[in-house]
């Protein structure tokens, strides 16, 4: 076996979930007005809280209401897809299965907070999949720097080198590769560009692809 583990981020990855949550904050700036969410929010992809915050008044300045309307899309948010109703990315149930069939450790180094994911993982009964999960708020610095990524790997005990990060976003995949791990894009909201042709080792375009490709690793010893 080539790769000992592969660690998921969660939005965008395992669920369909960074479409709507653009679509609660882009409802959020037609209620009050709020101009230029469509060039903010694709900077927000893939970062944990605080960074958010930090975007936006950046953008916006310093006394921007950012909790107040987070706040509020995260409600419109819940209330739609809360209780199980998040939908699951193509492919996902398949590759968990075939990866802890297989013996691989499964992580999840998502950069949304851990009371969130726990729960979001927990409805959707994928949580007997995972190892090990780390979350934005377990760490100080978000992606793109690699911290959360490291701490994924050393809680499933592997090296980075022996780990597959699959991500969606820029920041994801240059997390992962300052991790000095084994990046895998599968493209969501956003597409490869040049960068990340020389970032991520593999782009696929689904889920399907990353078990077909981990699938034929397998029958090669690269170490």
């Amino acid at each position: 076996m080539k790769y000992k583990a592969v660690i998921f981020d969660m939005d965008g990855v395992i669920f369909d979930s960074e479409r709507l949550v653009l679509e609660g904050w882009q409802e959020i700036a037609a209620k009050y007005g709020i101009e230029g969410i469509g060039e903010v929010l694709p900077r927000c992809l893939g970062v944990n809280a605080q960074a958010t915050r930090e975007i936006f008044r950046e953008y916006y300045g310093q006394d921007f209401p950012y909790d107040e309307y987070k706040k509020e899309a995260s409600a419109l948010f819940h209330s739609r897809y809360g209780n199980g109703k998040l939908p699951l990315k193509s492919g996902v149930k398949e590759l968990l299965s075939y990866l802890k069939e297989n013996g691989y450790l499964v992580g999840l180094a998502s950069s949304t907070r851990q009371a969130i994911v726990e729960q979001e993982i927990r409805d959707a009964g994928l949580m007997p999949y995972f190892d090990n999960l780390v979350c934005g708020d377990m760490l100080k610095r978000s992606k793109p720097e690699p911290d959360i990524y490291l701490k994924a790997c050393e809680n499933l005990d592997v090296e980075p080198r022996m780990a597959v990060a699959v991500e969606d976003s820029y920041n994801g995949i240059r997390s992962a590769k300052r991790a000095g791990m084994v990046p895998v894009m599968v493209p969501d909201m956003v597409q490869p560009d040049e960068e990340m042709r020389s970032l991520a080792h593999k782009i696929c375009k689904d889920l399907f692809e990353v078990k077909n490709w981990i699938s034929e690793t397998e029958n090669f010893d690269f170490l």
